[in-house]
Formats: structure tokens, C-alpha cells, sequence
């Protein structure tokens, strides 16, 4: 004897269609051709998939050129880029400096570190001591 189907799927979220009215719809596609935000971005506020945005662009463009209206483009414009004025600079002679080492500095003022359970904290010169009392607080919170 067969059991069926042992898998089952669980929903969740609103579980049914929702029903937009037109003018919330109209004011959804408004947003995505204000050049703003892209439809994706619009869409997700607005908790839709970008494709329900995209047919209701759709719709509303059909409807509105069968009434002799013309929407704008459907795409923000590409930004375009200010033009550069490169000048040169006077030539001024090389000012002979002193070579520095490659060998990097250390600071002469050693670190604190603390070690809480396995948790390691490096507290340098000039940490704020509020900051460093709500870390060890918080490390020993986790204990």
C-alpha cells in the first residue's frame, strides 16, 4: 500500500493575492520613472517582485499611448561626466630631502591586551575609556 506524498511546503508571508487599488499602482510606477531609484529598488519597498512592477509600467503605457500620451524614457539617463581642465604647473626645482629608512617605526607605547575566555582585546594609546568599559562588559556578558 502507498503512503503518497510525504513532502509538504510550508508558506508564509500574506498567503493570498493582494489587490492593489489603481491609484496605489499609479503611484508605484510614478516613483520608478521620478530617475530616483531603479524598479528593483521601488519594488522591494514597496514588498514586490520587480516583474509585477515591470508589467504594471507595461499596462500603464499601453493605456496612456492609446489615449495619445507619451511617458518618458523608461530609463534614467546615463550620467554624463564634467569636463576636465588639466593645467601644468610651473616647474619647480626638486627640493633634495632626507631618505627615510624603509624599516618602519614602531611606537614606543605598548599596547594593553586582555584576554577574556579565549577573546583577545588590544587596547592601544588614546582609546576612549567608555568605549573599552562596553567591551569588556560585553565580553564578560558572553561568559
Amino acid at each position: 500500500m502507498s503512503k503518497g506524498a510525504q513532502r509538504f511546503e510550508v508558506f508564509t508571508g500574506a498567503g493570498r493575492r493582494r489587490e492593489w487599488p489603481p491609484e496605489v499602482k499609479a503611484s508605484i510606477v510614478a516613483e520608478c520613472y521620478s530617475g530616483r531609484e531603479g524598479v528593483g529598488a521601488v519594488a522591494r519597498r514597496h514588498g514586490l517582485d520587480p516583474s509585477q512592477v515591470y508589467a504594471w509600467r507595461r499596462d500603464l503605457r499601453k493605456q496612456l499611448e492609446a489615449a495619445g500620451v507619451v511617458l518618458p524614457a523608461t530609463e534614467p539617463e546615463v550620467p554624463s561626466f564634467v569636463p576636465a581642465i588639466v593645467e601644468v604647473a610651473p616647474a619647480v626645482e626638486p627640493v633634495a630631502t632626507a631618505r627615510r629608512s624603509k624599516k618602519r617605526r614602531r611606537s614606543k607605547v605598548s599596547a594593553v591586551e586582555l584576554e577574556i575566555d579565549g577573546v583577545a582585546v588590544k587596547i592601544s594609546h588614546g582609546a576612549d575609556a567608555g568605549v573599552i568599559a562596553a567591551v569588556i562588559e560585553a565580553l564578560k556578558a558572553t561568559r
